[in-house]
């Protein structure tokens, strides 16, 4: 973009930050009404959100926040998240979610955890994350915060530190900035570490009141990142952290309001989603993550699976959930997962068929192994001409497998996917000031 100063086309800076950059808005599609332009690189509608393409960077723990308990800094991002999703925002992706942010103290996986449960909007938490969102915006991408908890498998060291002792997950005691007495989970004692060893703490089980006061948090931190400028929220539901640890028959042996039946173990999503919805805008998107299948067949006779996900998803335009991000696995240790390329793409088109063959709108995206271009828009083609006939039922012919997909461990491989992606499928597309001579 310019402007005219002086009789000279000038640069247009950002107005938003206290510093000089461009406005930029890389990989988005010169002609996204073009027939020639593959779903992927058309925009995506969401509430009063626009993508403006369909590739989404999925959340990505770091384990780079500062963990002193007393220092006003703990679960802060830091100027490592500046650059590591900077450099995502700058190279076209449409939405940025940001990794696991633990709503309270205790709901961090390691010490190095994100969170958001400080109160204010001069808590450092909270001025760290406006830096990330106000400079994701600078480049033209759109940022959502992925609100967790990790129940009973919190209070554990970064992965790489657990590597170099030889160990696959290593217990985080007082000394590293842990907290093993305050590990929970829906119901507790020793038979419900998630997995056996030294690797994690057995957790307590949460009182009523404080699940109450959990799901108060979820509400707290989503109406503190509205305030930091995120522009959709996600809800943190699968892979055996607190939210899928109440989900689950498995590790949900309550028998309060909140354990049991299939409705009294997914209360705890509805009143998060109520109490989230409540204090954002109307027009901001909410998403829910989950875990589609424990991958637990034969293994319990009872247990999350594909058909309790269906049941879930009939209820979640009523709670107000626009996107279900499809993920699969983690609650268990005797999971059994065979992964090949489509494993999760398959769950994610299979719950997006009887989205749409019941009528509803819900968006779906779809995750894991996307690695390659043409794959990748495979997934989503035709999607966008769905919805342009949302006013009916069921779309006639071949359906799209997503509505958009989320690439994880690719972006951290490739972070020019997004260019690389327009180029593989012949789609001319924006690019940052900085960046043109180089795409």
């Amino acid at each position: 973009m310019g402007s005219l100063i002086n009789g000279h086309i000038g640069v247009i800076p950002y107005d938003g930050i206290p510093y000089f950059t461009p406005a930029n808005n890389g990989g988005a599609a010169t002609s996204p009404e073009s027939p020639e332009t593959p779903t992927l690189f058309r925009p995506l509608q969401i509430r009063e959100l626009t993508l403006k393409n369909r590739v989404m960077v999925a959340p990505m723990c770091m384990y780079s926040a500062q963990s002193g308990p007393s220092s006003p800094f703990i679960g802060a991002l830091t100027d490592y998240h500046v650059a590591h999703l900077g450099n995502l925002a700058l190279k076209g992706v449409g939405l940025i979610i940001i990794e696991a942010t633990a709503v309270q103290f205790n709901g961090r996986i390691s010490p190095n955890d994100s969170g958001l449960w400080q109160q204010g909007t001069d808590s450092e938490q909270f001025k760290a994350l406006k830096r990330v969102v106000d400079f994701a915006h600078s480049q033209g991408a759109k940022v959502a915060i992925q609100l967790a908890h990790a129940g009973r498998k919190a209070s554990v060291m970064p992965p790489w530190i657990a590597k170099e002792a030889g160990k696959s997950s290593l217990r985080a005691d007082e000394t590293a900035g842990g907290w093993p007495d305050n590990v929970v989970g829906p119901s507790g004692g020793k038979e419900h570490i998630w997995a056996p060893g030294n690797g994690f703490w057995a957790p307590r089980e949460l009182r009523t009141a404080e699940v109450e006061e959990m799901v108060q948090a979820f509400a707290t931190s989503a109406e503190l990142s509205v305030k930091a400028g995120i522009d959709a929220i996600e809800i943190h539901g699968a892979h055996g952290y607190l939210v899928s640890q109440f989900m689950s028959p498995v590790t949900n042996k309550r028998t309060d309001k909140y354990g049991g039946s299939f409705e009294n173990r997914t209360r705890v999503i509805r009143e998060i989603t109520t109490a989230i919805r409540a204090v954002i805008p109307e027009g901001m998107p909410l998403f829910l993550r989950i875990s589609a299948t424990e991958w637990l067949d034969g293994k319990f006779s009872e247990y999350w699976d594909l058909s309790s996900s269906i049941e879930l998803v009939k209820s979640l335009p009523d709670l107000g959930i626009d996107f279900l991000d499809v993920s699969s696995g983690g609650n268990h240790k005797d999971q059994t997962i065979e992964p090949h390329t489509n494993y999760q793409i398959d769950l994610a088109s299979q719950i997006r068929k009887d989205i749409r063959r019941s009528g509803q709108n819900t968006l779906v995206g779809a995750v894991g192994l996307i690695t390659q271009a043409e794959a990748a828009s495979q997934i989503v083609q035709g999607a966008d001409m769905e919805e342009a006939k949302a006013a009916e039922s069921m779309v006639a012919g071949p359906q799209a497998g997503a509505d958009a997909v989320l690439l994880g461990r690719q972006f951290l491989r490739e972070a020019d996917w997004v260019y690389h992606a327009a180029k593989a499928l012949g789609v001319q597309i924006t690019a940052p000031k900085q960046l043109g001579r180089a795409i």
